[in-house]
């Protein structure tokens, strides 16, 4: 734990490489599975793993020593930045990863996690204001 709190972007870090490499995959490396035949499963992903990465790097801000207005404008910072980094992603996909398609549907759902990830923190920022109160 100390080397979290040493760290504590370390976690978010880790996992956007991991989503680097998950969605720069060539499209035949993915198993076959009855997963992908579930609708609109590729976009729950989507939505999972963008929350996920905004998540882990708008958590540590809840706990740095800021104003809860500059937290707040951190929380958004990072909505941008992940909506950007997923639409980036999409371009990067059509043009430089193999099997890999362009979808509008995919930027769509990773803004959705993004903001879902927003709101997460959110709402935790405003639990901890409540206790601290």
């Amino acid at each position: 734990m100390q080397f979290l709190k040493k760290y504590p972007f370390l976690p978010a870090v880790l996992f956007f490489i991991i989503t680097v490499v998950l969605l720069t995959l060539p499209g035949n490396r993915f198993p076959k599975s009855h997963l992908f035949d579930i609708p609109y499963f590729d976009k729950w992903v989507h939505i999972g793993m963008f929350c996920t990465l905004c998540f882990l790097y708008s958590f540590p801000i809840v706990h740095f020593s800021i104003s809860e207005s500059k937290k707040k404008y951190w929380f958004r910072m990072i909505l941008f930045l992940g909506i950007i980094y997923g639409v980036l992603m999409e371009f990067v996909q059509k043009y430089w990863a193999i099997n890999r398609s362009f979808d509008i549907m995919d930027m769509v759902a990773d803004a959705f996690g993004c903001l879902l990830a927003l709101l997460i923190s959110h709402q935790i920022l405003n639990r901890k204001v409540k206790v601290m109160s």
